[in-house]
């Protein structure tokens, strides 16, 4: 959508009922297409003021500082954006965005360590999901981790990092996390070990397609998962397990869990589905 046509659709239509927003730019239209502007998110937020949640697809946010993002958002969705190197920087204003709990961060081509570090002055953010990234670091994501450890929910998907070390870095530093999903390029079993007996951990994602040889049988997988008291849902997608022997030895060995193995869905490239 044209940022004049957002314009008119704030001043005539848009008001304090609206608490989700999802709009589309211009990214790879060309230098002379038309971008959102500061202006346009700030009075956003003001002609807004119940707004929670924003998700911004292909949309050049390089000239638009995170400053002008309305204040009232809990959730931030951010997929094939691209940001300055300063959008999250953690020297910025502690006082942004002060009741954000999750960010989407999904094909973001220049977020890397200092963004992620960045995150740490959102506290009250419980939601991170990484997709994509690929210019986060092993190191980075560890150092981070370690100031986030409030988090509830983490994904790692599509990254270039492996499984291991983002499960070293998970059982190190989010004891009390909840929700885990991660593709499992570079997983073993012993990097899968490191996850048992985590006392919080209702729901594991492990997310193909299966590039490894050292992916942890069935057998491995479920000796871990017993060892997680709280567990209820274990998921596997995209493994080729649908059907096989691998689902039903999870399935009878896991009586207290909702078990699903399946393949992964398909992406849609259009922004709007």
């Amino acid at each position: 959508m044209r940022p004049k046509v957002m314009w008119h659709l704030l001043r005539r239509y848009m008001g304090s009922r609206l608490h989700s927003l999802r709009m589309g730019g211009y990214l790879f239209s060309g230098s002379q297409a038309p971008q959102l502007s500061p202006a346009l998110l700030r009075a956003l937020g003001q002609k807004c003021p119940n707004l929670q949640r924003l998700c911004l697809h292909v949309a050049d946010l390089s000239m638009v500082p995170i400053t002008s993002l309305p204040s009232t958002l809990r959730t931030l969705e951010l997929h094939s954006c691209e940001i300055s190197m300063a959008w999250l920087l953690k020297q910025q204003d502690p006082t942004v965005l002060p009741l954000l709990e999750c960010i989407v961060l999904d094909r973001v081509p220049a977020f890397r360590d200092e963004h992620l570090q960045g995150l740490t002055r959102f506290r009250a953010l419980r939601s991170l999901v990484l997709g994509g990234t690929y210019r986060v670091t092993e190191t980075g994501l560890d150092a981070s981790l370690q100031e986030l450890s409030y988090l509830q929910r983490l994904e790692v998907v599509g990254c270039t990092l492996s499984a291991d070390s983002t499960l070293l870095a998970i059982s190190r530093h989010l004891r009390d996390v909840r929700k885990i999903r991660l593709t499992v390029r570079g997983l073993s079993a012993p990097g899968l070990a490191v996850l048992e007996g985590m006392p919080a951990l209702e729901s594991l994602c492990l997310q193909g397609p299966l590039v490894t040889p050292e992916m942890p049988t069935p057998t491995e997988i479920l000796s871990s998962c017993l060892t997680m008291p709280k567990l209820r849902v274990l998921e596997l997608q995209g493994l080729g397990w649908e059907g096989q022997e691998a689902e039903k030895i999870l399935c009878k060995g896991l009586p207290h869990c909702m078990v699903i193995v399946r393949a992964c869905p398909k992406e849609s490239m259009d922004w709007w589905m």
